[in-house]
């Protein structure tokens, strides 16, 4: 059977489309697409959600209390942000990829881990941390876990 040369024109096409489906179909083309409705602000927010997290289990207080709003120091008492602080022990947690509440405001899902000896299981607390955009690109947890 005689083989038959393919113009460049017409195999740079192929190629072009074997690889466009290889990459659409591909895992990691799904997951390195931007989420759908997500604005500048949430990497801002996540970091905060973070940061305020990262206080929680190293029980700094004054780190998480500088990143409250002033509606969430004054709809929790300042016994239950102390207490929210300190009764963590050994900590770990995880959080969920955010959703968009309205324009500055985000809603990410979160599980608190806490062990209270080593006799006892860990426990998992499920709640969510709101974060609002207070200008500037500047984001501070709204309501507390």
């Amino acid at each position: 059977m005689p083989v038959r040369e393919v113009p460049h024109a017409v195999a740079g096409r192929l190629l072009l489309l074997i690889l466009s489906v290889g990459m659409s179909a591909s895992p990691l083309a799904a997951k390195s697409r931007p989420a759908a409705g997500l604005d500048a602000g949430y990497l801002s927010a996540l970091a905060t959600v973070d940061r305020f997290l990262q206080a929680w289990q190293s029980n700094d207080v004054e780190s998480g209390m500088v990143l409250l709003s002033g509606h969430a120091k004054e709809t929790a008492t300042s016994d239950g942000v102390e207490r929210f602080f300190s009764d963590a022990g050994p900590s770990a947690y995880e959080v969920e990829p955010g959703k968009l509440l309205k324009r500055g405001h985000y809603e990410f899902p979160v599980v608190l881990v806490t062990a209270s000896s080593k006799n006892i299981p860990p426990r998992r607390h499920f709640c969510s941390v709101v974060v609002v955009n207070t200008g500037d690109n500047d984001w501070v947890v709204d309501k507390l876990p």
